[in-house]
């Protein structure tokens, strides 16, 4: 199997198993409702660690654009596949998504909150404030490519590093997802959401389209620093990329200090 049919297979498992327990925790009937945000922390956690497992070794398992670009900025990764990851993992996305609709089939109709289903696939902030949901998706998706690097420099029992990287995601979701959900994932969240506007899923509202750029340019620039900041710091090695990274950061920054100025916090 080649490394783009991994990623597509490996996201595809993620957001199978990821949006499958947003939507049993959210829709009606479902055995599961109700039943609260660890639930779908642990079952996020599980979903990257079962992705992972499934192609780690075909693939190295990025499953996110955010680490792929990270890994790129750092050296880890031929920018020259950058593009066929990305694209890899967008259509699992989708594909995942398609899953978790078809699986949970009968129960869209049982469920009047509109939100409730949008949530299944993608990600809205608890108050909506650009400025801050931007930096809360910027930080947990640093702490993710940080900590993923940290974890790959320790040596573990074979095959046990995956385990550890969906105890990071749980941790990332139960101290830092509460704000936006935490996509803290392009692919995570942009997919589904997608896969939201073209399903037939009944009594759907809107797919949110105002707040889709967040969840895709926190991600991207907090992973990128992640990267950057692991390379610099912890492994000594001077790159002046950090600075332009982080100047693109605070100009975007900047940008959505002033939309949140003009929307009133809610």
């Amino acid at each position: 199997m080649s490394a783009f049919w991994g990623e597509f297979i490996g996201t595809m498992i993620l957001i199978a198993l990821g949006g499958g327990v947003c939507a049993g925790v959210s829709l009606k009937k479902s055995y599961a409702a109700n039943s609260g945000w660890i639930v779908i922390t642990m079952g996020w956690g599980l979903g990257v660690a079962v992705a992972a497992y499934s192609v780690g070794t075909i693939s190295g398992a990025h499953l996110n654009p955010a680490l792929t670009l990270g890994l790129a900025f750092i050296g880890n990764f031929p920018w020259a596949d950058v593009p066929s990851y990305i694209a890899a993992q967008m259509l699992g996305a989708i594909v995942g998504a398609v899953l978790v609709f078809l699986h949970y089939l009968p129960h869209w109709k049982l469920t009047e909150d509109q939100g409730a289903k949008l949530g299944v696939f993608a990600t809205s902030p608890a108050v909506y404030h650009p400025f801050s949901n931007l930096i809360s998706e910027m930080i947990g998706t640093f702490i993710l490519v940080l900590g993923i690097l940290a974890i790959g420099a320790n040596k573990f029992t074979d095959g046990l590093n995956p385990l550890i990287v969906g105890f990071l995601i749980v941790s990332i979701g139960l101290s830092l997802g509460g704000t936006t959900g935490y996509a803290i994932n392009p692919a995570r969240d942009l997919g589904p959401r997608i896969a939201h506007m073209l399903l037939p899923i009944a009594g759907k509202g809107g797919s949110n389209w105002k707040y889709a750029w967040i969840p895709v340019v926190g991600p991207l620039l907090g992973g990128s620093l992640g990267g950057l900041f692991y390379k610099n710091v912890f492994l000594g090695q001077s790159d002046a990329v950090i600075w332009a990274v982080s100047g693109t950061a605070l100009v975007i920054l900047v940008f959505s200090l002033f939309l949140s100025r003009k929307n009133v916090v809610r």
